[in-house]
């Protein structure tokens, strides 16, 4: 632990050559307004945002602009190739936003099914190889296959991101055995994106090792998307501690609070 952190603080996340302050990253889609949007990453402690390329015109600086309302002073865009069900769209998509923004960093989604929106393993492969070897930071959406997150860390991604449960689910991590599997196994950073639906649920991702959490329809679709940020940030740092705190082990019988022995009969 660095020496100016407290035992009681969470130690900052850092991806590839930058660190940020939060383990929780939201995204920008759902919201009722970009008020409600803007007072949700303000409440949540977030510094980096995705931003889907395709759905949004970040050239767009105009009055009333998604962009006036992201303190980009402070938070990291991430812009990510949602809707993409290829490798070469998400390629072309990730192309645009570095040719319009600068933006080198990507959160790499490619779509295999529209229904559930699992990823495309093979074409997310293709990509990732793609837009590293071009000099992109590539954070890829992925399935929790421990498998396929070893491979995409062998191209070179700066992060892999399993989902928890699919996209907009609510139904939080549904295979904790695959996400410690991926932890242990992992030498870069590992962000559970997708279903979280509460506080316990990121709590729980970080409990079991991951490094950070990502997610947007939890927060935007609350029926209170700010104190629900606030529960998230509260949630992610809890669970973060509570990983690097030493649990105490399972058992199966009691194991009294106040031991009887050494007491004067």
């Amino acid at each position: 632990m660095p020496a100016t952190l407290t035992p009681t603080e969470v130690e900052p996340l850092t991806i590839a050559d930058r660190t940020f302050e939060s383990r929780l990253i939201l995204g920008t889609g759902k919201y009722a307004d970009f008020e409600t949007m803007q007072a949700a990453h303000r409440a949540s402690g977030t510094d980096m945002v995705t931003v889907a390329v395709r759905r949004v015109d970040l050239a767009d600086r105009s009055k009333g602009s998604m962009l006036d309302f992201i303190d980009t002073e402070r938070i990291q865009l991430l812009p990510n190739t949602a809707g993409c069900y290829s490798a070469d769209d998400a390629i072309r998509t990730a192309r645009l936003a570095r040719e319009i923004g600068g933006w080198s960093w990507i959160k790499l989604e490619v779509i295999g099914d529209e229904k559930t929106l699992f990823p495309d393993t093979m074409e997310l492969l293709r990509a990732t190889e793609t837009l590293v070897a071009e000099g992109f930071t590539v954070l890829p959406y992925t399935n929790d296959d421990p498998i396929v997150c070893k491979k995409l860390e062998e191209l070179g991604a700066a992060a892999v991101m399993p989902l928890g449960a699919p996209i907009g689910s609510g139904m939080g991590v549904r295979n904790p055995a695959n996400l410690r599997i991926i932890v242990e196994q992992a030498t870069v950073p590992v962000i559970v994106d997708a279903g979280v639906g509460t506080a316990s649920d990121a709590a729980i991702a970080m409990e079991l090792g991951a490094d950070g959490v990502l997610m947007n329809t939890g927060v935007a679709g609350a029926q209170d998307p700010v104190r629900m940020a606030r529960a998230m940030k509260l949630a992610v740092e809890a669970g973060w501690l509570a990983a690097n705190a030493g649990r105490i082990p399972m058992k199966l019988y009691a194991t009294a609070s106040s031991p009887l022995e050494g007491l004067i009969g």
